[in-house]
Protein backbone atom coordinates (compact mmCIF):
# COMPACT_ATOMS: atom_id res chain seq x y z
CA UNK A 1 0.00 0.00 0.00
CA UNK A 2 1.44 3.70 -0.74
CA UNK A 3 1.76 6.29 1.72
CA UNK A 4 -1.31 7.00 3.24
CA UNK A 5 -2.65 10.32 3.21
CA UNK A 6 -5.03 11.49 6.19
CA UNK A 7 -7.18 14.26 6.17
CA UNK A 8 -8.12 15.61 9.84
CA UNK A 9 -10.32 18.00 11.14
CA UNK A 10 -8.79 18.76 15.09
CA UNK A 11 -10.27 19.18 18.05
CA UNK A 12 -7.94 19.27 20.36
CA UNK A 13 -4.54 17.18 21.70
CA UNK A 14 -6.59 14.07 23.79
CA UNK A 15 -9.53 14.25 22.34
CA UNK A 16 -10.79 10.88 21.13
CA UNK A 17 -10.31 10.33 17.37
CA UNK A 18 -12.47 8.83 14.81
CA UNK A 19 -11.17 6.62 11.84
CA UNK A 20 -13.83 7.59 8.94
CA UNK A 21 -13.48 5.42 6.06
CA UNK A 22 -15.59 6.17 2.94
CA UNK A 23 -18.10 4.32 1.30
CA UNK A 24 -17.36 2.13 -2.33
CA UNK A 25 -17.71 5.14 -4.92
CA UNK A 26 -16.96 7.81 -2.84
CA UNK A 27 -13.76 10.34 -1.68
CA UNK A 28 -12.77 11.20 1.44
CA UNK A 29 -13.56 14.71 0.75
CA UNK A 30 -17.56 13.50 -0.42
CA UNK A 31 -19.99 16.18 0.78
CA UNK A 32 -21.65 13.13 3.27
CA UNK A 33 -18.12 12.80 4.78
CA UNK A 34 -17.07 16.59 5.44
CA UNK A 35 -19.90 17.64 6.84
CA UNK A 36 -20.07 14.47 9.13
CA UNK A 37 -16.02 15.20 10.09
CA UNK A 38 -16.82 19.03 10.95
CA UNK A 39 -20.03 18.23 12.69
CA UNK A 40 -17.78 15.65 14.91
CA UNK A 41 -15.03 18.15 15.43
CA UNK A 42 -16.98 20.84 16.27
CA UNK A 43 -18.65 18.84 19.33
CA UNK A 44 -14.65 17.77 20.74
CA UNK A 45 -14.06 14.67 18.54
CA UNK A 46 -10.79 14.42 15.85
CA UNK A 47 -11.72 12.82 12.60
CA UNK A 48 -8.93 11.19 10.25
CA UNK A 49 -10.60 10.59 7.11
CA UNK A 50 -8.61 8.70 4.41
CA UNK A 51 -8.88 6.64 1.65
CA UNK A 52 -8.30 2.73 -0.22
CA UNK A 53 -5.71 2.42 -2.01
CA UNK A 54 -8.02 1.87 -5.14
CA UNK A 55 -9.61 5.19 -4.71
CA UNK A 56 -6.49 6.89 -3.50
CA UNK A 57 -5.42 5.83 -7.45
CA UNK A 58 -7.97 8.14 -8.79
CA UNK A 59 -6.28 11.26 -7.94
CA UNK A 60 -3.21 10.13 -9.67
CA UNK A 61 -4.96 9.79 -12.97
CA UNK A 62 -5.56 5.73 -12.12
CA UNK A 63 -8.58 3.79 -13.88
CA UNK A 64 -12.20 4.25 -11.80
CA UNK A 65 -11.91 0.46 -10.53
CA UNK A 66 -13.99 -1.04 -8.25
CA UNK A 67 -13.07 -1.72 -4.50
CA UNK A 68 -11.33 -4.84 -4.22
CA UNK A 69 -12.49 -7.95 -2.13
CA UNK A 70 -12.72 -7.49 1.02
CA UNK A 71 -10.03 -9.09 2.45
CA UNK A 72 -7.66 -7.02 0.92
CA UNK A 73 -9.27 -3.91 2.19
CA UNK A 74 -9.38 -5.19 5.52
CA UNK A 75 -5.49 -5.32 5.06
CA UNK A 76 -5.25 -1.61 4.38
CA UNK A 77 -7.61 -0.82 7.15
CA UNK A 78 -5.19 -2.62 9.48
CA UNK A 79 -2.70 -0.92 8.22
CA UNK A 80 -4.46 2.84 8.14
CA UNK A 81 -4.41 2.36 12.04
CA UNK A 82 -1.35 1.14 12.53
CA UNK A 83 -0.18 4.79 10.60
CA UNK A 84 -1.91 7.21 12.49
CA UNK A 85 -0.85 8.28 15.72
CA UNK A 86 -3.61 9.70 17.85
CA UNK A 87 -2.73 10.73 21.63
CA UNK A 88 -6.43 10.26 22.85
CA UNK A 89 -8.96 7.26 22.52
CA UNK A 90 -9.50 5.70 18.75
CA UNK A 91 -12.58 4.53 17.60
CA UNK A 92 -12.77 3.42 13.75
CA UNK A 93 -15.52 3.20 11.26
CA UNK A 94 -17.03 4.69 8.19
CA UNK A 95 -19.45 5.07 6.11
CA UNK A 96 -21.23 2.29 4.21
CA UNK A 97 -18.74 -0.26 2.80
CA UNK A 98 -16.21 2.04 4.99
CA UNK A 99 -17.96 0.99 8.19
CA UNK A 100 -18.33 -2.87 6.68
CA UNK A 101 -14.61 -3.08 6.67
CA UNK A 102 -13.85 -1.53 9.98
CA UNK A 103 -16.13 -4.05 11.57
CA UNK A 104 -14.49 -7.07 9.93
CA UNK A 105 -11.21 -5.91 11.78
CA UNK A 106 -12.86 -4.32 14.67
CA UNK A 107 -12.84 -7.35 17.27
CA UNK A 108 -8.96 -7.91 16.68
CA UNK A 109 -7.80 -4.67 16.99
CA UNK A 110 -10.29 -3.96 19.99
CA UNK A 111 -8.86 -7.24 21.75
CA UNK A 112 -4.88 -5.78 21.15
CA UNK A 113 -6.37 -2.57 22.91
CA UNK A 114 -5.66 -0.38 19.69
CA UNK A 115 -9.09 0.81 19.37
CA UNK A 116 -11.96 1.27 22.22
CA UNK A 117 -15.24 1.07 19.54
CA UNK A 118 -16.54 0.89 16.25
CA UNK A 119 -19.35 3.80 14.73
CA UNK A 120 -20.93 2.65 11.55
CA UNK A 121 -22.70 5.47 9.33
CA UNK A 122 -25.44 3.68 6.98
CA UNK A 123 -24.49 -0.09 7.63
CA UNK A 124 -24.37 -1.93 4.31
CA UNK A 125 -26.55 -4.69 6.19
CA UNK A 126 -26.86 -6.45 2.61
CA UNK A 127 -26.49 -5.89 -0.99
CA UNK A 128 -29.35 -2.80 -2.60
CA UNK A 129 -32.28 -4.96 -3.47
CA UNK A 130 -30.91 -8.51 -1.99
CA UNK A 131 -32.10 -8.72 1.76
CA UNK A 132 -31.49 -12.11 1.65
CA UNK A 133 -27.53 -11.90 1.37
CA UNK A 134 -27.27 -10.62 4.52
CA UNK A 135 -23.76 -9.33 5.69
CA UNK A 136 -24.57 -9.72 9.47
CA UNK A 137 -22.93 -13.43 10.60
CA UNK A 138 -20.11 -11.38 12.49
CA UNK A 139 -22.24 -9.33 13.93
CA UNK A 140 -23.80 -11.75 16.11
CA UNK A 141 -20.86 -12.35 18.31
CA UNK A 142 -19.22 -8.51 18.02
CA UNK A 143 -17.57 -7.75 21.04
CA UNK A 144 -16.49 -4.08 20.53
CA UNK A 145 -18.62 -1.37 21.72
CA UNK A 146 -20.24 -0.54 18.72
CA UNK A 147 -22.82 2.38 17.63
CA UNK A 148 -24.91 2.01 14.39
CA UNK A 149 -26.41 5.27 12.52
CA UNK A 150 -28.62 3.71 10.56
CA UNK A 151 -31.42 5.60 8.45
CA UNK A 152 -35.24 4.17 9.10
CA UNK A 153 -35.98 3.37 5.01
CA UNK A 154 -32.36 2.81 3.94
CA UNK A 155 -32.48 -0.10 1.25
CA UNK A 156 -29.40 -1.66 2.73
CA UNK A 157 -31.42 -2.16 5.88
CA UNK A 158 -34.75 -0.37 6.88
CA UNK A 159 -35.38 -0.67 10.44
CA UNK A 160 -38.14 -3.22 9.86
CA UNK A 161 -35.58 -5.60 8.27
CA UNK A 162 -32.62 -4.79 11.31
CA UNK A 163 -35.27 -5.81 14.09
CA UNK A 164 -35.04 -9.19 12.36
CA UNK A 165 -31.32 -9.76 13.24
CA UNK A 166 -29.61 -11.16 15.23
CA UNK A 167 -27.18 -8.74 16.88
CA UNK A 168 -24.72 -8.45 19.55
CA UNK A 169 -25.64 -6.72 22.81
CA UNK A 170 -22.65 -4.45 22.16
CA UNK A 171 -24.21 -3.10 19.12
CA UNK A 172 -26.54 0.06 20.00
CA UNK A 173 -28.60 1.41 17.03
CA UNK A 174 -29.43 4.89 16.45
CA UNK A 175 -32.12 5.47 14.03
CA UNK A 176 -32.04 8.52 11.88
CA UNK A 177 -35.95 9.21 11.17
CA UNK A 178 -36.67 8.77 7.40
CA UNK A 179 -33.17 8.45 6.49
CA UNK A 180 -32.16 6.76 3.67
CA UNK A 181 -28.48 5.47 2.87
CA UNK A 182 -27.00 8.60 3.23
CA UNK A 183 -29.28 9.46 6.24
CA UNK A 184 -30.97 11.78 4.11
CA UNK A 185 -35.11 12.29 5.10
CA UNK A 186 -37.87 13.62 3.05
CA UNK A 187 -37.94 17.36 4.27
CA UNK A 188 -41.80 16.83 3.59
CA UNK A 189 -42.49 13.84 6.06
CA UNK A 190 -39.89 15.06 8.69
CA UNK A 191 -39.49 19.13 8.22
CA UNK A 192 -35.56 18.31 8.10
CA UNK A 193 -33.28 19.26 5.91
CA UNK A 194 -30.15 16.44 5.01
CA UNK A 195 -27.93 19.06 7.06
CA UNK A 196 -30.30 19.13 9.78
CA UNK A 197 -30.16 15.36 10.28
CA UNK A 198 -26.78 15.01 9.96
CA UNK A 199 -26.13 17.26 12.63
CA UNK A 200 -28.14 15.21 14.78
CA UNK A 201 -26.56 12.50 13.76
CA UNK A 202 -23.07 13.88 14.52
CA UNK A 203 -24.94 15.03 18.24
CA UNK A 204 -25.76 11.23 19.38
CA UNK A 205 -22.44 10.07 17.56
CA UNK A 206 -19.76 12.55 19.24
CA UNK A 207 -21.46 12.16 22.60
CA UNK A 208 -21.16 8.27 22.17
CA UNK A 209 -17.87 8.25 21.47
CA UNK A 210 -16.25 10.68 24.15
CA UNK A 211 -18.27 8.32 26.40
CA UNK A 212 -15.76 5.56 25.17
CA UNK A 213 -12.66 7.24 26.57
Amino acid sequence: MAEIEFLINEAGRSAPTFLFGHGAGATMEAPFMATVATGLARRGVRVARFEFAYMAARRSGGPKRPPPKVDLLQVEFREVVQALSCDGPLIIGGKSMGGRVASLVADELFAAGDICGLLCLGYPFHPQGKPEKLRTAHLAGLQTPTLICQGTRDPFGTDTEVAGYTLSEQIELAWADDGDHDLKPRKRVTGLSHEEQLERVCEVAATWIKARG
